[in-house]
């Protein structure tokens, strides 16, 4: 009988006595779990909200530097927690996928108290400073580690295909807590905007993943979208985010007119790329050249937001 979604093979849990005769994790595996690059990322896209809430309403970075700091630092550690306790909760399943099974939590080179209390403390300290930064920034901030590991890992991960677009709120807020540093009552569209963006950007992102990674969610009983509808569905559900970015993408004309060129020109070819995927064959070599578009397109245009509201 094959074993219902959500559901995996108990010789794969981690033996809980095997791992306490273990030393104690490694700083270097402990930095693992908190998933650096996804922070990174992410704090990108946090600096960007600050970056345009000075130039949009006429503020001096000196000014406030203060709050910037305190602000990014606090959002890298949300980040960081949510990262560990997405690890923790997900050190069953993780041991299922090629390409989760050598993380410390999974392995158990990191106790799961370690990986737990490292989350809960990091997430703590970060909602700490973010509210001495900004208190706006900090309800933002539980808002997405609330959606993070609660509603999307605890909840629609193991449960609904959903779970991509429904998580994406947790990865669209960081460019509004950046905002909020700097302009707190949020009465601009720009950070709406932001948060749009970021929303439509990421069901294209992941779902390109999860057409890589089919198998491997199939395999731990993860619901995605492939694994439950089909390649053909789910790559209709991707063009249809990537036509919706395109307009939601131009409506930040605010910006200036270098970011009008660079949004116009990755979003024709993103949507020329997304068209592709439904007459090419090897959905594997396609599915990996969305998703490695899908990051630099995101990445670029952030970069160009920046610099784009300089020629103003």
């Amino acid at each position: 009988m094959s074993k219902p979604l959500g559901s995996y093979d108990s010789t794969h849990v981690i033996d809980s006595q095997a791992i306490s005769e273990k030393k104690s994790g490694t700083f270097k595996e402990f930095i693992g779990v908190c998933k650096t690059g996804i922070v990174y990322s992410n704090l990108i896209t946090t600096f960007t909200g600050i970056w345009l809430a000075l130039k949009l309403t006429d503020q001096l970075f000196f000014d406030n530097i203060i709050k910037i700091v305190l602000v990014l630092a606090g959002a890298a550690l949300v980040i960081a927690g949510g990262c560990c306790l997405n690890n923790y909760i997900d050190r069953d399943i993780d041991q299922l996928m090629e390409r989760t099974k050598d993380r410390p939590s999974a392995t158990g080179s990191l106790h799961p108290s370690q990986v737990l209390w490292g989350g809960i403390i990091m997430s703590a300290l970060g909602t700490i400073l973010l509210f001495m930064g900004s208190k706006v920034s900090a309800v933002l901030g539980l808002i997405g580690l609330f959606v993070y590991v609660v509603v999307y890992t605890m909840w629609l991960k193991r449960t609904h295909s959903i779970n991509t677009v429904i998580g994406g709120v947790s990865g669209a807020v960081p460019p509004m807590i950046g905002w909020a540093a700097i302009d707190p009552s949020l009465s601009s569209m720009v950070p709406w905007l932001l948060f749009t963006f970021m929303f439509l950007w990421q069901p294209p992102h992941f779902l390109a993943l999860a057409l890589k990674r089919v198998d491997e969610y199939r395999k731990a009983g993860i619901p995605m979208l492939p694994v439950v509808a089909g390649n053909q569905i789910t790559k209709r559900q991707m063009i249809f985010y990537v036509i919706m970015l395109l307009p939601a993408s131009l409506m930040l004309y605010e910006l200036g007119i270098i970011y009008i060129i660079a949004a116009v020109v990755l979003g024709v070819a993103w949507l020329a790329i997304s068209i592709a995927g439904f007459f090419t064959k090897d959905i594997l070599k396609w599915s990996r050249i969305m998703f490695i578009f899908s990051l630099n397109y995101m990445t670029i245009l952030f970069v160009v937001m920046i610099i784009s509201v300089l020629f103003k």
